[in-house]
């Protein structure tokens, strides 16, 4: 499905649309279990807020239901979104597909420096890859999206490439650990308008491992405070594990370096406890 470039197609539905967003947000947590079924000793000196959806049996185990319901910038895990919107418009031809051309600016991660297919770039979180690609979907676009899938605030004010991004001095697009497994929960379930070809490419790039017990997709993010230290840590996903789909989110803060990478090593951990991977 394609979305027009005016930029007025959802500005009389987007108060409904977010109203029925909410709505199912409150139905999709019927059960929630007590975050002492989660040894906290797992989320190593964090605030965390975690929160795993079992996508058959509708139960929900949310740890800091408070936490979890504070929007805040989504950092790299917006990447889930901007892949798939991308791959609607047909910017992204596949996941192995030459896309990312290096500008030759060398950066700090050794990683972004050189040419990238999405796949690759997905896994090394390449942000310069994504600011081109959400420079080529375009403001009006990319705000049609946002509104049409409900995507937290919705905000892209800060700039088209940029809003996703925290920064101490700018307002960002914000979205909740529960908003995010609300989410990922109707793109899983064929609810948001992406077609399954592209759906199928996004797992396919979200894949981070697979053991005998389970198989794990998801995304990290991570945010930096003035001085360039760490300040936010995301990693959101979903597990398939004894023929169950278990959708996550999980962000951290406080603590001594709390990143991607940090909220990442929690999920596994709490995924390993309860033998799911």
């Amino acid at each position: 499905m394609r979305i027009t470039d005016s930029s007025t197609i959802l500005e009389d539905t987007a108060p409904m649309n977010r109203f029925i967003f909410l709505l199912f947000l409150f139905l999709l947590f019927p059960l929630q279990s007590k975050s002492q079924e989660i040894d906290r000793s797992l989320f190593r000196g964090y605030d965390t807020a975690f929160v795993l959806h079992n996508s058959s049996s509708g139960e929900t185990i949310s740890v800091d239901p408070v936490r979890a319901a504070k929007p805040l910038a989504p950092c790299s895990t917006f990447k889930i979104y901007n892949t798939l919107i991308g791959l609607e418009l047909g910017l992204i031809e596949g996941p192995d597909e030459p896309w990312y051309s290096w500008d030759g600016v060398h950066r700090s991660y050794d990683a972004w420096n050189k040419d990238l297919s999405l796949r690759e770039a997905f896994r090394v979180s390449a942000v310069p890859a994504f600011q081109i690609l959400a420079r080529q979907i375009g403001s009006e676009r990319m705000k049609s999206y946002m509104e049409r899938i409900g995507y937290g605030s919705m905000d892209i004010s800060a700039g088209i490439d940029v809003f996703w991004l925290y920064h101490p001095e700018r307002e960002t697009v914000v979205i909740s650990a529960d908003e995010q497994v609300a989410l990922l929960n109707k793109l899983l379930d064929g609810k948001l308008p992406f077609s399954d070809r592209n759906v199928e490419t996004l797992r396919d790039v979200m894949l981070v491992a697979k053991t005998e017990k389970g198989t794990l997709y998801g995304k990290t993010g991570s945010g930096m405070d003035a001085e360039g230290n760490w300040n936010l840590g995301w990693f959101v996903g979903f597990v398939e594990s004894k023929g169950n789909v278990y959708v996550f989110a999980c962000n951290v803060k406080g603590g001594e370096n709390p990143s991607g990478r940090e909220a990442k090593a929690i999920v596994e951990g709490v995924l390993n406890a309860r033998g799911l991977l």
